[in-house]
């Protein structure tokens, strides 16, 4: 597919990354000739300079004949401009990223009156996905499946733990149950377990199965599955508002630091319910004194990497049980993971991954459509959603039968509306939604699980 990302922000570099890995033909467009220079220095793809907004630009880049144009710059009102122009001037598809609350609030009527196909939010989603892991705090990630029927969680193996220093055949006997392990991470090396896999203490894992039996499953091992009760979170800025708001229904009590009065107001306006606090959220006596590491949960989300991490470690050595930084730079994961903080919110990750969901949707819209796509354990990793159609090739035939590619796993089938976890004289019938782990093999339709 033909591809123009207009706008190289870390949104724009980590939706081209993800591109260029899928090997799309890609033109990027962007008006700083430094971000240029990177991007040409390090991604393989053509590279112009201009504003995305303009005729001109787009036409240069190629927009007649392009199968889709992301829209990732900065301002939204850019990017809507982008996406209708690029609409008009040919472009198959326009996705455009909007990040203000109200626009957000009118996508069906962006959708409608201009055209755009797809809207992303990276704040939105990264709220999302934190509301899903304190729904479960016992995890470090918490993906959802065919519409919620479908739960895939990671969790490290502790000391204690049933599950640490036997084979999966083993502890299923002792312990039966309704999950499947499906991806697991020891060390560097990245593993699609089988039932003869041992987990042991450290690793990091990830389990796939309903949500009622995902919560029986950690239950079971001792691991905390109380709903969060009072949230700390440092930052009142978009995914603030977003994450107060998706977590209305769950009851928890939240408290918001923010340092620039201005927003502390608005904040406070828009979250008649929520604590909102007019201070600065790296200064240890305001947290200790406003009771802020009080909490189950804390989430730092200003603008700083570093001021998030100092601030999640510091919630840690206070007793804070579970604690979520949002970090931009890729390169301090590992170290976030050496310090004891097992999960890490990563706006422009989670929009990349949507972003290669719905690509891969438009490459394949004839055959078995990718219907959610999750990256796990750093993008070594994928979790494909798939539906099953009348050209999948392998309808109703025992997966026995089949030879799959290697580092793959069929890990969960949900038909008519209900979970199986695949054994070898499970089938898949059309209309079926199958979920699939594999080692980074970015897959397009499910006929291509298969070796060929």
């Amino acid at each position: 597919m033909k591809i123009i990302i207009v706008g190289l922000g870390k949104v724009g570099y980590a939706i081209a990354q993800q591109m260029v890995g899928e090997e799309h033909d890609l033109v990027l467009v962007d008006e700083s000739s430094a971000a240029l220079e990177h991007a040409d220095a390090t991604l393989d793809a053509i590279c112009t300079e201009g504003n995305g907004a303009s005729a001109s630009v787009l036409l240069s880049a190629g927009v007649r004949d392009a199968d889709l144009v992301i829209a990732a710059t900065a301002d939204d009102e850019v990017n809507l401009v982008c996406s209708l122009m690029a609409k008009k001037l040919g472009a198959k598809h326009t996705v455009a990223r909007v990040r203000n609350p109200e626009y957000f609030r009118d996508a069906p009527i962006l959708r409608r009156e201009i055209g755009l196909d797809m809207i992303i939010n990276p704040e939105y989603a990264a709220a999302q996905e934190i509301s899903r892991i304190l729904r479960v705090p016992a995890a470090f990630s918490v993906e959802s499946f065919a519409r919620g029927a479908v739960e895939l969680i990671g969790f490290q193996i502790a000391e204690g733990d049933g599950m640490a220093g036997k084979s999966l055949i083993e502890y299923n006997k002792l312990h039966p149950n309704a999950l499947l392990l499906c991806a697991a991470k020891r060390g560097c090396e990245v593993i699609v377990p089988n039932g003869n896999f041992v987990p042991l203490i450290g690793d990091r894992v990830y389990a796939i199965g309903t949500p009622t039996e995902t919560a029986r499953v950690l239950r079971s091992m001792g691991r905390d599955t109380a709903p969060i009760r009072r949230l700390s979170v440092i930052g009142g800025g978009r995914i603030a508002l977003y994450l107060a708001w998706a977590l209305e229904g769950l009851g928890a009590h939240i408290t918001i630091v923010e340092q620039d009065e201005e927003k502390c107001m608005a904040v406070a306006e828009r979250l008649p319910k929520a604590t909102v606090i007019h201070g600065d959220g790296s200064d240890h006596e305001l947290l200790e004194s406003e009771s802020i590491f009080d909490a189950d949960a804390f989430v730092s989300l200003t603008g700083r990497d570093e001021e998030n991490l100092l601030m999640a470690l510091s919630a840690k050595a206070m007793g804070v049980t579970k604690v979520l930084p949002k970090m931009s730079r890729p390169n301090y994961t590992a170290l976030v993971h050496d310090l004891g903080i097992d999960t890490v919110i990563s706006p422009k990750d989670v929009t990349a991954s949507q972003i290669s969901s719905y690509v891969r949707g438009l490459a394949n819209s004839q055959g078995s459509a990718v219907e959610s796509l999750h990256k796990l354990l750093g993008g070594a990793v994928e979790a494909v959603e798939f539906t099953a159609t009348g050209t999948t090739h392998f309808l109703n035939k025992p997966l026995k039968d089949l030879r799959f590619k290697p580092g793959l796993l069929v890990a969960a089938i949900v038909h008519e509306g209900k979970l199986a976890i695949p054994g070898g004289r499970s089938i898949i019938s059309e209309g079926d939604r199958v979920i699939v782990v594999a080692k980074s093999l970015f897959l397009k339709d499910l006929n291509e699980i298969l070796e060929k």
